[in-house]
């Protein structure tokens, strides 16, 4: 209980300083050089070791990405604008000499009880190295049972640890409609805390999203879509950007412990 507090007293203070005041039109598209952060505030928090096993031996790699909405794409303006799709290139970039699939298996509305139902055929059925699961979103718009959806996420990292998979949980997008509801940082703290516990990754969106804004002088606009909720093209490439940075980060570090 005490490491959940901590959690939602760091989220109630990055909420806390927020300014989200959207201008009248969308902003121009994003540059490259805005949606760069700090190689530490895209770190993940926990080593990928399956993952960093396969790309040292040249194995073929699968990835998947699993949640709802923000997974599926909704608000990109093409299927390769999603952040999966966007993920598979930035990887492909940094790990040149790799074979990586990523692959999309996002449902747009789904809680995470509903998608730890589909755990099994979804993302263990793929055989996959490493599983990205996007979780919170919904149960926090809809002002659901956030306990539930914290059994739910937990059953679910359980399994595909049991299974051999190295999993990275990514938390909420910073969204004004998002930002409206009083479980963003209960549901940041209940979120920190399973991967903390589970000594799995955690990609942090939120702060990602946050900076991006306030350090990099990005508009709401730049990464957030007309209905104030989902991801536009930018925002999916920019997060994608520095989730694959996040990743490429933490092979490095099992790989140094390695020859260490």
């Amino acid at each position: 209980m005490s490491s959940i507090l901590r959690h939602a007293v760091r989220a109630l203070t990055l909420i806390a300083t927020l300014t989200l005041s959207l201008p009248a039109s969308a902003a121009d598209p994003a540059s490259p050089a805005q949606c760069q952060l700090p190689r530490g505030e895209a770190a993940l928090s926990a080593p990928l070791p399956h993952l960093s096993q396969r790309i040292a031996t040249g194995a073929p790699i699968r990835i998947v990405a699993i949640g709802s909405s923000s997974t599926a794409g909704a608000g990109a303006s093409a299927p390769d604008k999603t952040y999966p799709a966007r993920l598979s290139h930035y990887l492909a970039e940094r790990f040149r000499n790799a074979d990586i699939a990523v692959l999309n298996r996002g449902i747009n509305g789904e809680t995470d009880d509903q998608t730890e139902k589909r755990i099994d055929a979804d993302a263990l059925g793929a055989e996959p190295d490493l599983v990205i699961w996007q979780v919170g979103a919904n149960t926090v718009l809809r002002d659901g049972d956030q306990r539930l959806s914290e059994r739910s996420v937990r059953r679910g990292v359980e399994r595909l640890r049991a299974a051999g998979v190295d999993v990275v949980l990514m938390d909420l997008q910073y969204a004004p409609k998002m930002l409206d509801k009083s479980g963003v940082a209960p549901m940041l703290a209940r979120i920190a805390g399973i991967a903390a516990d589970q000594r799995v990754g955690l990609f942090h969106r939120f702060e990602v999203m946050r900076s991006l804004v306030e350090k990099r002088g990005m508009a709401v606009t730049d990464l957030i879509g007309p209905d104030g909720i989902h991801q536009n093209d930018g925002g999916y490439d920019c997060v994608a950007r520095m989730l694959a940075m996040g990743i490429e980060d933490a092979v490095r570090v099992h790989e140094s412990g390695v020859k260490r």
